[in-house]
């Protein structure tokens, strides 16, 4: 067991080695910092101290090396734009980027799993039909398409939900939410449907498929055998033995949820980590480009090392592995 955790953190680590590459190449292609940071009638002694500052005289294998140091401290420089050290402007964004992100992925589980459940119970039902032709169309509109429609039905013609913004927030030490005020919870209802939408017809069409499985299972034939109730069956045997797969997929896709948010976070201009991106690419700000990767790259790679940790623990096959192969290798 331990061999395969150590494998697990190796390859953990070698994945966040390449994406700190790929992000120190941004800082060398993308365009030079010096120019982006000074202006045009700056001398040529200014951008030689502001390069020597900034450590760009040094070797290739230098620098690279300088950033991945700083990178592990969450020194990721100045921001060009705004001209703020890039990990505090990441720090107050990631709050309100969490928020939409639990929210959008509670509204999941708890639409998409009775909605799977009764599509697989009772198939041949219309409504159970029109539900999965409804899937359908969450997995294939694209969420600004639907963010845009929610904000012309809800707020232009209605006028019952904010179109944009964050609402009033509450400061809890360096953490802030919308949650504890009425037009911060108002906000959040519209992005988070949007970013939830894919996740709904994900989890639904999941249980929908592990229900249709269990359900042709020997266990369930002798629990109706013994005259068990159909609510009983449905929830207390068939349901809880597709929930480990739903779960870990929930798990992962929230890595996936930090990483895109951006666009339902542009839509409503959301004060998130994505908005926050989208601005870094339009004005150039090299340095909070790179900060995003490595920061949702290392979000992505915690959460996927966690679930084969997790698998490790819970499946006897894959712990017979692990032993065998530390085994092996002794």
């Amino acid at each position: 067991m331990l061999v395969f955790l150590v494998k697990r953190l190796l390859n953990a680590a070698a994945v966040m080695l390449a994406v700190g590459f790929l992000a120190f190449m941004i800082f060398r292609f993308v365009g030079d910092p010096v120019e982006l940071m000074l202006n045009e009638q700056a001398s040529q002694q200014q951008r030689d101290e502001l390069r020597v500052r900034l450590g760009l005289d040094k070797p290739f294998v230098m620098q690279f090396a300088t950033f991945i140091a700083n990178a592990v401290r969450g020194d990721f420089g100045i921001s060009y734009r705004n001209q703020q050290d890039v990990f505090t402007l990441i720090v107050e964004r990631f709050p309100a980027t969490l928020e939409l992100v639990m929210l959008a992925t509670f509204l999941s589980l708890v639409v998409g799993i009775p909605l799977g459940v009764y599509s697989a119970i009772r198939r041949e039902k219309p409504l159970a039909k029109l539900i999965q032709f409804v899937s359908v169309l969450g997995v294939s509109l694209p969420s600004f398409a639907v963010g845009i429609l929610f904000i012309l039905l809800f707020s232009v013609s209605l006028g019952w939900l904010p179109a944009f913004g964050r609402g009033q927030v509450v400061q809890i030490g360096w953490w802030s939410t919308g949650f504890l005020t009425h037009s911060g919870r108002l906000a959040l209802i519209l992005p988070a449907v949007t970013l939830s939408l894919f996740q709904i017809t994900l989890v639904m069409r999941l249980v929908r498929a592990e229900m249709l499985e269990t359900m042709r299972t020997d266990f369930i034939r002798f629990a109706r055998a013994r005259g068990l109730p159909d609510s009983s069956v449905h929830f207390r045997h068939a349901l809880r033995n597709c929930l480990m797969p739903v779960i870990t997929v929930t798990g992962l896709q929230i890595g996936n949820l930090i990483a895109f948010a951006l666009v339902t976070e542009t839509v409503f201009q959301w004060p998130g980590m994505g908005l926050l991106f989208v601005q870094a690419v339009t004005f150039v700000d090299i340095p909070v480009m790179a900060a995003y990767l490595m920061i949702v790259s290392a979000i992505f790679v915690t959460l996927n090392t966690l679930v084969d940790l997790t698998y490790a623990l819970v499946d006897p096959r894959l712990k017979q592995d692990a032993i065998a192969g530390g085994a092996g290798g002794r």
